[in-house]
Parts: structure tokens; C-alpha cells; sequence
């Protein structure tokens, strides 16, 4: 059975937050791209040069963990190299979109605090966690799959330094859309309240609080298994 038969349900979600993707302008002409690992040695990937709005099932591609492609009509995008980085260095993440939502954005260009390091939302802190900037490299290339590297086991969310985000999830791609949707409305309220007199950031007993909550319900702490203790590692350690 052809995989585009056998993942039939899982290509109308991909289309489905491609086409969010587009209709909320967090990305444009031939940006972003996203990817789904559906089998250990199976991801569905965004094709190459095609608007995500206009995305339909025959430009679905399937490449293979080495980056082989599988099945599909189209190349699949040119950030493949970074998404073998992500899924070979995490295991337990499942879907990855790269989008330039404007808001968020602005930390990606911004020369002043990134303030998406720094915990403001109770929802944004335990779903999205701390968002570092990964280094500049020309878009397409190794050397930009190879700037993620120092981060991945840490984070599941990442700035790409005067271009746009990444977000990473253990679930489907649609959770990995809500995330972005999350991340996008923090940013506005950050850069609203930058612009009407600054931001009032939890404090460290705040996060202790949500570290105790999450382990009440027995949520996992972002970032690679075992790599973050807690949140209060994640945002305050150093």
C-alpha cells in the first residue's frame, strides 16, 4: 500500500495546518515547512517552492530518516537537513513546523532582550518553555541544521536568528500548531507591553509553583527526556 494511502488521515491534518498556517499570515509565498514522523523510518514532509496554502495531498512527500525520499511527485523542502538533525538528536519528538509568525519574529531580528527566554505566561511556561536564538545561517543549508545542535536537547522551541521559528512536539502536528498559535500571542503581549511601559516577568516562586503543578498532573518537563529537571532548570539555572 502507498504511504499517501496508508497515512490518508494524517496528509488531511497536514493540509489542514498548512493552510492555518497560511490563512493566519505566519507564513508567506514559498515559506515554511513541516514535518511528521509517522514510522521510525518514515516522515511526512512539506514539498519544496509550493505556497502552504495551495498545499493538496498529491504535493505530499515521504522521505525516509536518512533523508531518502520515499514517495511524492515533489522534492521535499530544502530545511530537510534540519529536520534529520532534530529527529535524529530527538527521538521522542513526533512533528516540527518552521513558520515566521510576525510577532514572534521580532525577537529574531530584535538587537535588545529576548524576552521569550524569560517566563511572563503561566501557559506559555509549561507548553512552549524558554525559546533561545539559534545562530544565523544562510537558509537551506547544513550549516544552518548544524546551528540547532547545541539546543535541541534542551529546548522545543527555537528562534532562527533573523529568520523565523521552530517549534517541536512529542504529539501531532496539530498540538505543534497550537503551540505556535500560544507563542504568537505571548509575543504580542510582550510587544504591546514593551511599547506602553515594559514587562512584569514571574518570579522564581512562580515557577516553582508551575513545577508543582505539572508534577502534580504528571506532565514532562520540556526538552529531551531527562535532560531538564524542571522548569526552574530551564529558565533560571546560570
Amino acid at each position: 500500500m502507498k504511504y499517501s494511502n496508508r497515512y490518508a488521515d494524517q496528509i488531511i491534518k497536514v493540509i489542514r495546518v498548512c493552510k492555518k498556517l497560511s490563512e493566519n499570515i505566519y507564513v508567506t509565498s514559498h515559506g515554511g515547512n513541516l514535518a511528521w514522523k509517522l514510522e521510525e523510518n518514515l516522515i511526512l514532509i512539506t514539498p519544496t517552492r509550493v505556497n502552504k496554502g495551495d498545499i493538496e495531498a498529491e504535493d505530499i512527500v515521504f522521505i525516509s530518516a536518512s533523508g531518502e525520499k520515499l514517495e511524492g511527485r515533489n522534492l521535499p523542502t530544502g530545511e530537510t537537513p534540519m529536520y534529520l538533525n532534530i529527529y535524529r538528536e530527538r527521538p521522542d519528538i513526533q512533528s516540527v513546523i518552521h513558520c515566521h509568525p510576525p510577532y514572534t519574529g521580532v525577537f529574531a531580528i530584535n538587537r535588545g532582550k529576548n524576552w521569550l527566554m524569560h517566563p511572563v505566561f503561566p501557559e506559555t511556561v509549561v507548553e512552549v518553555g524558554p525559546v533561545p536564538v539559534v545562530p544565523y545561517a544562510q537558509p537551506l543549508t547544513q550549516k544552518l541544521a548544524d546551528n540547532f545542535l547545541p539546543f535541541l536537547k534542551k529546548y522545543n522551541a527555537f528562534l532562527m536568528e533573523n529568520h523565523g521559528l521552530v517549534i517541536i512536539s512529542s504529539s501531532d502536528i496539530e498540538r505543534t500548531m497550537m503551540l505556535i498559535e500560544l507563542l504568537e500571542v505571548t509575543s504580542v503581549s510582550i510587544v504591546h507591553a514593551l511599547s506602553i511601559g515594559g514587562i512584569k516577568e514571574l518570579s522564581r516562586e512562580d515557577v516553582q509553583d508551575l513545577d508543582k503543578v505539572m508534577a502534580a498532573r504528571k506532565l514532562p518537563v520540556l526538552g529531551a527526556p531527562g535532560v531538564n529537571k524542571s522548569l526552574i532548570d530551564l529558565y533560571f539555572a546560570g
